[in-house]
């Protein structure tokens, strides 16, 4: 459910290169010019809480879980050492390959997730976790703050998300859905400065933008991006309770 190489991803786009005029012109409110494998996962400590993203996401890892239609939903920070070679499988999937184009070594990996972990905490990459299982993974990034911003008309603390499914088992049955929905809910939850949730599937990829329909994000308009055209998705705070 994630873009093609979508801006908002760090390896070899500039997520993580906005101008620091465009930095403090978004923080002040402005517009920058011119996105299971079988096992249970070790519980979050302390340290996971430590490892990442500051401010700018209000404490990621802190973040409750989730009761969903389809079991207990948690958002877990990845940690490279631990996580890396179960994303780098999914990664190699081709139905998820098609679009986040991260297959081949796990090093591809590593270099997608390292350029997240040591940047500034604009963009947090999770493990989403159902019932203890790990089957999911998220991005958590700050559209207003990413390129994203430069193709649509961002206001300061957008939320964006991307979404691969692990598991095929857990493909096409609503599963997908619900996690849209409640890491949605996590993010105005959590996120009291943010207005919208943001997303920016491959139009091309009508299951996710399905999904996104389903789980409560209206479709805002198609927007054209470097490596893709995409479907501009939001959920706003005022229509939560209603879509």
């Amino acid at each position: 459910m994630s873009p093609t190489r979508p801006p908002a991803d760090p390896p070899g786009d500039d997520t993580l290169d906005l101008r620091l005029d465009e930095l403090v012109a978004l923080l002040e409110g402005g517009h920058p010019e011119g996105g299971h494998p079988g096992g249970r996962h070790p519980e979050v400590g302390h340290s996971d809480a430590e490892l990442l993203d500051g401010d700018l996401l209000d404490s990621v890892a802190s973040w409750d879980p989730a009761v969903t239609p389809v079991g207990t939903f948690r958002l877990v920070p990845v940690r490279l050492e631990r996580d890396v070679s179960l994303l780098a499988g999914w990664m190699n999937d081709p139905a998820v390959a098609a679009f986040w184009e991260l297959s081949g070594p796990e090093a591809v990996t590593a270099e997608h997730l390292r350029a997240q972990l040591e940047g500034d905490g604009r963009s947090v990459p999770c493990l989403g976790l159902l019932d203890a299982t790990p089957m999911s993974y998220f991005e958590i990034y700050r559209a207003d703050l990413d390129p994203l911003a430069r193709h649509y008309p961002a206001r300061p603390h957008d939320t964006g998300i991307h979404l691969l499914i692990g598991g095929v088992t857990d493909r096409g049955r609503g599963v997908g859905t619900a996690l849209l929905r409640a890491v949605a809910d996590l993010v105005l939850d959590h996120r009291p400065r943010c207005t919208r949730v943001v997303a920016e599937p491959d139009i091309r990829n009508t299951p996710s933008v399905s999904a996104f329909l389903n789980g409560g994000f209206r479709y805002a308009a198609e927007v054209d991006l470097p490596d893709k055209r995409a479907a501009l998705m939001i959920r706003d705070r005022a229509l939560r309770h209603v879509l």
